[in-house]
């Protein structure tokens, strides 16, 4: 008979598998130690590729409720992405005392406004990894799910200067919520502020004025836990620094899903919006490309915003990885045909390889 200690152990094993977790033992990971006063009392854990370029780029991923950034980053595949493709990840890590479920605290007014909480540790984490680590200035974003997203998109709001570009996956707008009842309407659609006041919000929450981020928008069309409409208000609430008008200038089917976007005045694609159909509450992976795996919230459903968003950012431009046994063989290319876009000659490229079934 197992005694009670290993039965409990097992117990615990299991709970943490089915919670989607990974442990720092099993994780590629490392802890950033120190990273200033924290005020947000969060952990943050990182990983940054041996043999990179001078002034790589970083991404710093904000796990949801009951993740931890291991798992995560598992699940998500942003790591592997960063071996093969040569930037630096940042993940910060909330903890039991903050919030009992793991959730950053997007809700507190406290932890989301700049130079307090949360979203202070997040930008001292940030700075300390530009100057351990050498990270281009120019090249940081931030991406994040559910809560994470929502935190995602307060540190984009709090310092839109330190940010290139942010993805918010199945997340909230910026300010929409300042207590916990009002933060589970909000997730359910109700009592969302209009486009009006969340722009105010986003105005008021820097000095900045520009050049902004651009913002990547991701939700699914059955997510019953954080209703599109908080997807529609992110878009409203970041069109009104972009100047963008309320209809997209372009729409088109990506691995079978839609894809909105919105071009400012200089033809830039300010905002972008993936609509997946059929997704209920959860980051959209495609285990098939090799990076990511099925868990809690981690879903399978033929299209990776991991590589989607990279790729958006630069980060996968090249078309090669860093190493030739990483590469796989060309699979071929999907049956859904994409609208066809002006852009730069790097675009045009990207769609020839495609075309051809050399790249995904």
């Amino acid at each position: 008979m197992r005694s009670l200690s290993d039965t409990l152990e097992r117990l615990a094993r299991f709970r943490n598998a089915k919670g989607g977790h990974t442990t720092a033992a099993t994780s590629k990971l490392s802890r950033l130690q120190r990273f200033g006063p924290n005020p947000g009392a969060l952990e943050a854990w990182y990983h940054v590729p041996g043999g990179l370029t001078e002034a790589p780029a970083l991404v710093v991923v904000l796990h949801g409720c009951t993740q931890n950034a291991a798992g995560f980053d598992h699940a998500s595949g942003w790591s592997k992405l960063a071996q093969d493709f040569g930037f630096a990840v940042l993940y910060p890590e909330q903890g039991h005392a903050n919030n009992a479920n793991l959730c950053f605290n997007w809700f507190n007014l406290s932890d989301i406004r700049r130079d307090q909480g949360e979203v202070h540790s997040i930008r001292q984490m940030i700075e300390t990894m530009i100057a351990e680590h050498g990270i281009d200035r120019r090249r940081v974003y931030i991406t994040g799910l559910s809560a994470g997203g929502a935190m995602a998109n307060a540190s984009l709001c709090a310092y839109p200067e330190i940010f290139a570009g942010g993805a918010i996956i199945a997340g909230i707008p910026y300010a929409a919520a300042t207590s916990v009842p009002e933060a589970f309407d909000r997730m359910r659609g109700h009592g969302i502020p209009n486009a009006e006041s969340l722009q105010q919000r986003l105005s008021g929450a820097s000095p900045h004025r520009g050049p902004w981020p651009t913002i990547a928008v991701w939700h699914g069309t059955n997510d019953s836990t954080v209703t599109q409409a908080n997807a529609n208000a992110i878009i409203a609430q970041w069109s009104g620094v972009h100047g963008l008008s309320s209809s997209p200038s372009s729409v088109e089917t990506v691995d079978g899903h839609k894809r909105l976007a919105w071009r400012d005045r200089s033809g830039r694609e300010a905002i972008e919006f993936y609509l997946i159909e059929g997704m209920g509450h959860g980051t959209p992976l495609d285990v098939a490309s090799g990076y990511g795996h099925t868990a809690p919230y981690m879903l399978d459903v033929g299209i990776s915003s991991t590589l989607h968003i990279a790729r958006s950012w630069g980060l996968t431009t090249s078309f090669q990885r860093r190493r030739a046994d990483y590469i796989k063989p060309a699979r071929p290319a999907r049956a859904a045909s994409l609208t066809d876009r002006q852009g730069d000659i790097q675009a045009v490229i990207e769609r020839a390889l495609r075309s051809a079934g050399l790249i995904r």
